[in-house]
């Protein structure tokens, strides 16, 4: 009994992984949420043990009532982190920076709305049921704090799975995030009166703003602390991502359970500093390596969680049939709160960053789903001697019951409301591109098959059975010749197109991290404008360099420009890496568009479309070659320099290419390969952290000359369209 006793939790794990794995397939096209799916499940079975169906299995039973009995910090401290970090680490950090306005009115302004408003309700509520007659207003306060922030786990989990677009989905990743800064601390405000005795006088606007402000803090230093690290310790993946791993739960531990701070903001700040300035840095394969590992960890803590919260609220809670009419009465009155609360700023918010619409505010409405960190709250209450014991039923109760409903009924229909919006209808342009595409590859499919039907070797294959695999375009599928957006949805393929090409020319050397990163915000800048914009609409790369400080504000100054300083220097060379990497992406848009003419997805018609596309690449490419000629003329040895860097980085690239050629060719083990890999990275490590450390000596000593000499400032003639 004492062995299974230390094997029970690996041996429920075991099952619970086993039970998710056969719940996926079995609901991967029923169109049913997978975690909903994992919630029944675990109700299910902790209903069965609570009837006693296992008693004829003693060591079932004993598992199932361990996971009831779950310490309510073991699912905030081992899965949370998890859950928290990969959904900050995969958020679009330009797209976040957009949606962060809106999802802070959500968060902040929003959730306190939505806890005045429900305490209000519980207040009323306790007027007229006499079992909630024990309720004062701290209790109603508290009780309106836990239940009204939206849970991160369960509202991530559940868009992952939909497929929502990017900016709707990431504006509700953000509220759910950074509302556990507001809720936890409201929460703790009133909870702490029983749990503390009330003896922390500080005030809450400023507990709130340590608390919040606190976590981004926190989180932002060891981001940049581990980043720090990792790029200077040379070694392989395993040890960089497990740093990583542990810096993570470091972080959530040391701010929320130590500090005293929001553990879910301080990883949100971590996690978004760790994707945007530490995985250009990194590694390649450590890269690929962390998106893999973070995916595999984000099932198994969804998994685990789901099923536990389920068997939690089945063992747990105490059903009174009196308190259904109440609950059904406080879910009805949070989904009207909430809509309340969002049509409040709606006029704030469809000004904001990307704006809303009023179907996605009735989405935004309809998605607040409550979770696990609901129920632990709750179940904080539950296991809080000092409140009185019908108050913790009833809080219990109504969290497990808000939880089972919001799951259940919001979470399932929210993709039949999102068709009934006409969230998901795809345009028209993008549905004629994809028929294209589908009747292309069933032309070529049949083509081939009508090859290989004229070979002697094959003549004895089964063509009905081989033609069956071959791919079938929507025969019934009509549309007009010429489509009004076709354009944008071509441009946003160019767009597609060149964000994989800058990420390649990155990895491959050609292009230092600075180039890349301009190159990659002016791409997002492009995505916002869902392709109706020309192509050389770029400010971010435009602007950058016009108000360069070599190209505007040194003309003129022969002195300073026939010196060079090494700070100067350095400055045209990132211009000259920009506009070079620049023009190679358009190459590669021109040649993209080129296949395009040739191949039959487009008509005559619609291929004379594609001019307009070929003028706008060509003015970024003449944009570019005029840049790279101002340098070459006007600052001489700054482009020596600039070719300089730009010839070792292309014999540091050859040299990986060589090394991979005679890995695939079988000259080398795996093993000598990574060897020599790391020996071209630590060249090219050596080489930047030289040149970064002498700029920023240089730049040290210029500072104060630039400060005390402001030059005059001069305005080239834009390029780019208005």
């Amino acid at each position: 009994m004492e062995d299974f006793n230390l094997l029970a939790p690996l041996l429920l794990a075991i099952a619970g992984l086993l039970t998710g794995a056969i719940l996926k397939s079995i609901l991967k096209k029923s169109g049913f949420p997978y975690t909903v799916g994992l919630f029944v499940f675990g109700l299910g079975i902790g209903l069965l043990n609570r009837f006693h169906c296992f008693d004829f299995m003693p060591h079932v039973a004993t598992a199932i009532e361990s996971v009831a009995d779950t310490n309510p910090d073991f699912i905030l401290y081992v899965f949370l982190p998890i859950l928290i970090f990969d959904a900050a680490y995969e958020m679009n950090m330009h797209i976040f920076k957009k949606t962060l306005a809106n999802a802070t009115l959500l968060a902040v302004p929003g959730l306190i709305v939505c806890m005045l408003l429900t305490a209000l309700l519980m207040i009323g509520i306790s007027l007229f049921a006499p079992e909630y007659a024990s309720w004062t207003w701290p209790v109603a306060l508290m009780f309106g704090a836990l239940i009204s922030a939206t849970d991160p786990v369960a509202v991530v989990a559940l868009l992952h799975e939909l497929g929502t677009s990017k900016r709707f989905s990431t504006l509700v990743d953000g509220e759910s995030l950074l509302n556990d800064g507001t809720g936890i601390v409201c929460f703790m405000l009133f909870f702490g009166a029983y749990a503390f005795g009330g003896t922390d006088s500080t005030s809450p606007v400023v507990e709130f703003l340590v608390v919040v402000f606190g976590g981004l803090l926190l989180g932002f230093f060891l981001a940049r602390l581990t980043i720090w690290f990792i790029t200077r310790v040379n070694s392989e993946e395993m040890i960089q991502n497990s740093v990583i791993i542990l810096s993570a739960y470091v972080t959530f531990i040391l701010s929320q359970y130590y500090m005293g701070i929001s553990g879910v903001i301080a990883l949100v700040a971590f996690g978004l500093t760790i994707s945007y300035t530490g995985r250009p840095r990194l590694k390649q394969q450590v890269n690929v390596f962390m998106g893999k590992f973070w995916e595999l960890l984000t099932h198994i803590a969804n998994t685990l969680v789901f099923i536990m919260v389920g068997v939690v609220i089945a063992e747990k809670v105490e059903l009174d049939w009196s308190d259904i009419a109440i609950l059904l009465l406080v879910y009805a009155g949070l989904n009207l709160i909430r809509f309340a609360m969002i049509m409040l700023f709606y006029p704030a918010m469809k000004r904001l960053g990307y704006g809303l619409s009023k179907r996605e505010s009735v989405i935004l409405t309809w998605g607040g789903l409550r979770g696990a960190l609901g129920m632990t709250l709750a179940l904080m209450v539950s296991y809080t001697p000092a409140i009185p014991e019908e108050i913790r039923r009833q809080v219990l109760f109504l969290t497990a019951g808000i939880v089972t409903l919001t799951l259940s009924i919001n979470a399932t229909t929210m993709k039949w409301l999102l068709k009934r919006l006409g969230l998901t209808q795809v345009s028209t342009a993008r549905t004629q591109m994809e028929h294209k595409i589908q009747s292309y590859l069933q032309e070529s499919a049949e083509k081939y098959v009508e090859k290989l039907t004229s070979r002697e070797q094959l003549k004895e294959a089964n063509w009905e059975k081989v033609r069956k695999y071959i791919p079938q375009a929507n025969r019934e599928w009509t549309a007009a010749p010429q489509t009004p957006d076709l354009l944008a949805e071509i441009r946003l393929r160019i767009l597609n197109h060149e964000k994989a090409t800058c990420q390649h020319i990155y990895e491959e050397g050609i292009i230092p991290k600075a180039s890349f990163l301009h190159l990659m915000n002016s791409l997002d800048e492009m995505y916002d404008h869902d392709g109706k914009y020309a192509l050389d609409f770029r400010p971010s790369v435009f602007n950058y360099v016009n108000r360069s400080f070599v190209i505007q504000h040194l003309k003129g100054l022969l002195p300073i420009r026939n010196t060079v300083s090494l700070y100067f220097r350095e400055r045209i060379v990132a211009v000259y890496d920009l506009a070079r990497g620049f023009i190679i992406l358009q190459k590669e848009n021109l040649k993209l568009i080129d296949e395009l003419e040739a191949s039959d997805l487009l008509s005559p018609q619609q291929k004379t479309e594609l001019k307009t596309l070929k003028t706008e690449i060509q003015h970024n490419m003449d944009w570019a070659n005029s840049v790279m000629e101002q340098l070459a003329a006007n600052y001489p040895k700054a482009y020596r320099h600039a070719l300089t860097n730009k010839s070792i980085r292309m014999l540091l690239t050859d040299e990986r290419r060589t090394i991979r050629r005679l890995l695939s060719e079988g000259v080398i083990s795996e093993k000598d390969a990574e060897r020599l890999l790391e020996q071209v990275d630590e060249k090219a490590d050596e080489r930047n952290t030289f040149q970064h450390s002498i700029a920023g000596t240089v730049l040290h000593h210029l500072f104060p000359f630039r400060h005390n000499n402001p030059p005059k400032k001069k305005r080239m003639e834009s390029t780019q369209k208005p």
